[in-house]
């Protein structure tokens, strides 16, 4: 059964509810994190990963459904944030009767959270999920969904990138621009193609070999580096974390020598005052969950029913977002990540607040 947890501060820096979920006989063991419906219902995949412990799980649902909420605000969806963890290794533990019994969990919040998929979840996941429940997104197209999500998330990516490049450099054209991709999974392969057409030079890394392999197969001009800390010392002008989140802390940033930081992974930020170092570096860095939302516009596009055009047009104007924000932050002398904070906080609260107005 579900144990529900309600915070007591509605403010910006409280979550709306919490949900432990376990199922023993499956194995199941999950958290779903709420942290806002004042812009609708709270949408953010579901994260399945081999956690140390309980309460590791529980604070990166936490910062993922933080991060969820602000993304849906600045990407102009009319959805919240919310997030879930599944506490496991997919490898081992993943079963039709675990995803189930998970999806089963999700419709006992009625619509209050939509799921999606995230690292260790995959779009025939989300059909068997499906079978429980009614509020999924990124299904499969067999389905009626729109399919792989970092198809569009790359592709956001991709013009968040050109939107820093334009700030630093006066060209949103990333020709001759050397670009360090930390991670070839999902949405660093998608990247790299976008990339690698525009005639940037990307220098990759992985730790996965098939990961590699691939590169060299489908890119034979990237280049290649033993590991993260090889690519971050690396003479390159834009890093490109799209791995797991903590790209960006106290060893990472003194040795970075790239000049803009933009990629897919989310909670780049280690801990709060990392973008003032950066910043003190002069290093531009484009806010992960501003540039990385293309994949939540694909999926939230199911909702009314997919349309690929369509949600590629929202996933484009990342672009135009993104060039506010810079702008923003210039004219109120902030780094980028504070000033995309307050925009999301002030659309949270000016369409949020419509929500007093009694309907009938």
């Amino acid at each position: 059964m579900g144990v529900f947890v309600s915070t007591d501060d509605p403010g910006p820096a409280g979550h709306e509810q919490v949900a432990f979920c376990q199922d023993r006989q499956s194995g199941l063991k999950a958290i779903i994190g709420i942290y806002s419906t004042a812009l609708g219902p709270a949408l953010g995949g579901t994260r399945f990963y081999p956690y140390a412990s309980e309460e590791a799980a529980l604070a990166d649902v936490l910062d993922l459904s933080r991060g969820m909420a602000y993304k849906n605000a600045l990407a102009g969806l009319d959805l919240g944030g919310g997030k879930a963890v599944i506490w496991g290794d997919p490898d081992q533990v993943k079963s039709e009767a675990l995803l189930r019994a998970y999806g089963r969990f999700v419709q006992s919040l009625g619509g209050r959270y939509y799921t999606a998929c995230d690292v260790g979840t995959y779009v025939a996941d989300m059909d068997v999920i499906a079978r429980e429940t009614r509020y999924v997104t990124g299904r499969s197209v067999e389905h009626g969904g729109a399919g792989d999500s970092s198809v569009l998330t790359a592709w956001g990516v991709f013009q968040g990138m050109r939107a820093a490049a334009e700030h630093v450099w006066g060209s949103p054209g990333l020709r001759g621009r050397r670009v360090g991709v930390a991670g070839l999974g999902k949405v660093g392969r998608h990247l790299t193609g976008h990339l690698v057409d525009d005639g940037a030079e990307v220098v990759a890394t992985d730790v996965d070999p098939r990961a590699l392999e691939w590169a060299r197969t489908n890119h034979p001009g990237v280049a290649l580096v033993a590991d993260t800390a090889a690519l971050v010392a690396a003479d390159i002008d834009v890093y490109a974390p799209c791995a797991l989140g903590g790209a960006l802390n106290d060893d990472t940033v003194p040795a970075l020598r790239a000049r803009v930081v933009a990629g897919a992974a989310n909670n780049q930020l280690a801990h709060p005052g990392i973008e003032k170092l950066l910043a003190d570096r002069g290093i531009l860095y484009a806010p992960d969950y501003v540039v990385n939302a293309g994949g939540v516009i694909q999926v939230a596009d199911e909702i009314e029913g997919f349309n690929f055009d369509r949600a590629k047009l929202r996933a484009t104007r990342i672009f135009d977002t993104t060039r506010q924000i810079l702008r923003l932050a210039d004219e109120e002398g902030v780094p980028p990540a504070v000033a995309a904070d307050r925009l999301a906080e002030r659309r949270m609260a000016d369409v949020g607040r419509l929500r007093a107005i009694h309907l009938g």
